[in-house]
């Protein structure tokens, strides 16, 4: 059974990249005393997500402090991967809740093409889950960090705008 979390008031929330461009594998990271989550995700996920919680954050007032640290902890050991994130505000605490469910796959969803690594057989109904409850300052270091990590990868290329492959790039602009 994978491991759920529920952080009241994590100290530390980033994400975080590992390998190289072009076959980075891409986490959410939080830390609350000594436990620290690693969930695996998408690049399209930390964009969305940034790019979400930039939009919660336009609408509220800016936050009294942001924390420097939002180094990625490494070694990061992937505890699931992201199936669905939801965020909302709660406005009592002044925390924006983040909360991301585990990607469960039956027998009957598995695609032949899908990376084996991805493929979690287990009881569709128990997925782990994990809820952060981050301050405003959190969530802005979060967005800008986010920002530049997902840019960081491959280059686009000039023509068509697609990550070029270290090992060539078949542009469909050139056909």
């Amino acid at each position: 059974m994978s491991s759920s979390f529920d952080f009241a008031s994590p100290d530390h929330f980033t994400a975080g990249a590992v390998g190289p461009p072009g076959q980075r594998v891409f986490f959410l990271q939080a830390r609350q005393g000594g436990e620290v989550a690693n969930i695996r995700l998408e690049k399209q996920q930390v964009a969305a997500l940034s790019d979400y919680l930039a939009g919660i954050l336009a609408d509220l007032p800016d936050p009294d402090s942001i924390p420097d640290g939002v180094t990625f902890i490494e070694p990061a050991i992937e505890e699931w991967v992201v199936g669905a994130l939801a965020v909302a505000y709660e406005e009592d605490e002044d925390r924006i809740l983040i909360v991301a469910e585990e990607l469960i796959l039956g027998d009957d969803d598995v695609d032949p093409d899908t990376d084996p690594s991805l493929v979690v057989f287990r009881d569709l109904d128990d997925p782990a889950s994990a809820r952060f409850r981050v301050t405003r300052g959190q969530v802005m270091a979060f967005v800008r960090h986010a920002a530049q990590l997902v840019v960081s990868g491959r280059p686009p290329c000039r023509l068509c705008g697609k990550p070029e492959d270290p090992n060539g790039h078949a542009c469909p602009r050139l056909n």
